[in-house]
């Protein structure tokens, strides 16, 4: 999924600060090099600017110009910083902190509270959601689940912009926001959300920072000391820093100029969280000595993948698009990004999953291929076509992997093993560090051959199969590793978040693909509407979707496959168009090419390839009306339920339950998450309609054949107030 996949973990560590030299390029070594002052270094997507700003640190450590415990490099995930940390250690550099700007200032926050404030640091909670939820009861203001995760991360926004509640209103209209509810309602739920935090003596991830801030401002004998400990900083994605972490890295800095900066303003995607460009495109108004780095030679993708990246960019407008960076590919020539127009939404999904049936079968593996799309809310009919073409998938930014109950147990066994290892024998016939891993996890419930299907039995073993394929990259870099270096390699990883790879299709938005590469991308969902999201109104936020379709465009290496669908719904009108923002790009298209972009000449396929076009079903569908008001219904949810959300419900909210109990026993039989089984929404559209037969059953969405051959005798049984005949087997 990133570079350091492909790289042994353990590599040679070089014999000088020379050494730590040999392989860069001509303007990754200026960066290495450039030691003195402050430094930018504007870094195009798969330039190498994480390989050049190590190699700065390391060369400095191993030339004796930095004190490896006078650096701070700070980062934005804890992914990033625990892979910074293990590239320094290859080269030599160990002692240098790598942190994200959250942990660096909890860090100090704990060690100077009892100095600064006296006692111990308030408790920091985990999700603020429910505190949020609790301040708006409070309000006597009622908010859904979709408000209450909006004026979440409004709270957020306004801490992370210094906006207090009473400057909410004002600041959220300048700034361009759309609140979710009125202003003046945020702000006060806001207000009493920090009473309540006071109340309760609690603080959030937000306070962590301006906590710092505060300390540091007002106490100039402990900013002292932290100056005294740190002499050199370097930011990492400095096009996403905020207000507040900019006011912290200047305390940090007092009034040095020891600083490099690294960014590219064509992907700043962060901006509904109070992120800005204007830090980096201002350094060099801050610092007019500064030393400028560009860096753009791509190594990451194809010349067809860079083509189409850098024709995005061309037909940008705005102060970041004035600062673009045209990459050159370093990379063969691959195959033309590959365009499809499918009839619907579903069908879109289900081509995609034929595509990647096809590459798996044809030897890629499913860890390097990934599906990109807009909006959380679309995962779900990918997961379904991926189940339902035996592909297994990973949803990103679903539960950690270091948290998962196997993993968490595996890690237990394998600590054990590697105290007590001489009087287990498990491992008496073991060689070497993989065999040792296998047979421990072997008691743990990892096999030789992955179990059938794709639910949680098949999650599970894939958790297992990414430790066993860990211990072998650790051997391949350092032969002589042993079970206890294995340990401590986990133990790192965790505490970094740093997770090994799992054997199975990506499914990440976006936003969340940042950071991450794969061998072959799927862009799906790219039309008007989704991609510029339709809530994108001024320019700015349309200027901010091409970037975030910029990102999307250069997480691909080598296979770029972009799609999109003519309605959202089988038997919906066909009238969606393609992004604009593709104008002049995908062949058959017509537009305004910038500079330098080209169009290329890769080939257009539509959906259903060697199926006649009236043959799909799909296509003979009316479009789906709610039953109670009539409207046209285009949301998915909607659809399933065939009503509208607001139209009055008249579900048995007992025959809800026993669906309910059924599919938990169905699920944990089968070993898939429930949602497999049947969504909710599913289950209430079936409570709301009682079917009596297959027909009527039939007819609701998220049904369809096979589940209705696999499921049908027993939620009709139920249905009818009878006892399922029997259990369904898992095929």
């Amino acid at each position: 999924m990133t570079a350091a996949t492909h790289s042994s973990l353990f590599p040679q560590v070089p014999d000088s600060a020379d050494a730590v030299l040999e392989g860069l390029d001509p303007e990754q070594r200026e960066v290495a090099t450039a030691l003195n002052g402050p430094v930018c270094v504007l870094a195009g997507a798969g330039t190498g600017k994480t390989r050049a700003i190590t190699h700065r640190i390391a060369y400095g450590v191993r030339a004796g110009i930095l004190q490896p415990s006078s650096v701070l490099a700070v980062t934005f995930t804890n992914r990033a910083a625990g892979e910074m940390r293990g590239r320094l250690r290859q080269l030599g550099a160990q002692g240098v902190q790598a942190r994200t700007f959250h942990s660096a200032a909890l860090r100090q926050l704990q060690f100077f509270w009892p100095k600064a404030i006296g006692g111990s640091l308030p408790r920091l909670v985990d999700r603020k959601v429910q505190l949020v939820a609790d301040a708006a009861a409070a309000c006597r203001i009622r908010l859904d689940r979709g408000e209450l995760r909006d004026v979440t991360a409004e709270i957020e926004w306004s801490k992370v912009t210094q906006t207090v509640p009473a400057d909410y209103a004002p600041a959220a209209v300048k700034a361009g926001r759309e609140a979710p509810r009125d202003p003046a309602e945020i702000a006060q739920i806001y207000s009493v959300y920090e009473d309540l935090k006071r109340d309760r003596a609690v603080i959030d991830f937000e306070d962590v920072l301006l906590l710092t801030v505060a300390v540091l401002q007002d106490r100039h004998d402990i900013a002292d000391q932290v100056r005294a400990q740190y002499q050199h900083f370097v930011v990492d994605e400095y096009q996403d820093v905020s207000p507040l972490q900019q006011r912290l890295l200047e305390l940090w800095l007092g009034d040095r100029d020891s600083l490099c900066v690294v960014g590219d303003a064509s992907q700043t995607i962060y901006s509904f969280t109070g992120a800005t460009p204007d830090h980096l495109l201002d350094f060099r108004i801050r610092h007019p000595g500064a030393t400028v780095v560009k860096l753009v030679r791509d190594y990451r993708s194809t010349p067809q993948v860079v083509r189409l990246a850098n024709g995005l960019l061309a037909q940008a407008h705005g102060r970041a698009a004035d600062h673009r960076l045209e990459l050159i590919s370093q990379r063969r020539a691959g195959p033309e990004p590959v365009y499809t127009e499918y009839a619907d939404e579903p069908a879109e999904a289900e081509g995609a999953a034929r595509r990647i049936r096809e590459l798996v079968d044809a030897g890629v593996p499913a860890a390097e291929i990934a599906i990109l799309f807009r909006t959380n809310s679309q995962s779900e009919t990918y997961e379904q076509a991926l189940a339902d073409a035996g592909v297994p998938y990973q949803l990103r930014g679903a539960e950690r992997f270091f948290d998962r109950p196997e993993v968490r147990k595996a890690g237990v066994a394998l600590r054990a093993a590697a105290r007590f290892g001489g009087n287990d024998a498990l491992l008496d016939d073991t060689v070497d560090l993989p065999s040792q891993v296998r047979a421990v996890l072997s008691g743990e419930g990892w096999t030789t051959e992955p179990p059938a299907g794709s639910g949680a039995v098949r999650e599970r073993w894939e958790s297992l199969a990414a430790l066993v394929n860990l211990a072998h990259d650790v051997t391949a870099g350092r032969p002589t590793a042993t079970l206890a270096d294995f340990v401590a390699e986990l133990d790192e990883r965790a505490g970094a978040q740093h997770a090994p790879t799992v054997q199975g299709v990506t499914l990440a938005s976006l936003h969340s693909a940042k950071g991450l590469e794969w061998d072959v991308v799927f862009l799906v969902g790219v039309a008007e509407g989704m991609m510029p999201i339709t809530y994108a109104k001024t320019d700015e936020q349309i200027e901010e979707e091409r970037r975030l379709l910029y990102v999307g465009v250069t997480r691909a290496r080598e296979r770029l496959h972009v799609s999109w669908s003519l309605s959202r719904t089988p038997g919906g009108r066909p009238n969606r168009r393609p992004s604009h923002f593709l104008d002049g790009l995908r062949p058959g298209s017509t537009g305004t090419v910038g500079r330098g972009s080209g169009t290329g000449t890769g080939g257009v396929e539509r959906g259903f390839t060697g199926v006649p076009v009236a043959a799909p079903r799909r296509t003979q569908r009316t479009p789906a009306r709610c039953r109670v008001c009539g409207r046209t219904l285009t949301d998915a949810g909607e659809m399933k339920l065939m009503r509208c959300d607001n139209c009055p419900s008249d579900m048995d909210e007992g025959l809800y339950e026993r669906l309910r109990e059924w599919r938990a026993d169905q699920a944990r039989l089968s070993g898939q998450p429930a949602f497999c089984v049947f969504t909710d929404r599913t289950l209430m559209a079936i409570a709301e309609n009682a079917p009596d037969d297959d027909r009527e059953l039939a007819r609701i969405p998220g049904v369809g054949m096979r589940k209705l051959n696999r499921y049908g005798a027993d939620v009709l049984a139920i249905c009818a107030g009878r006892q399922p005949e029997g259990v369904v087997e898992e095929d």
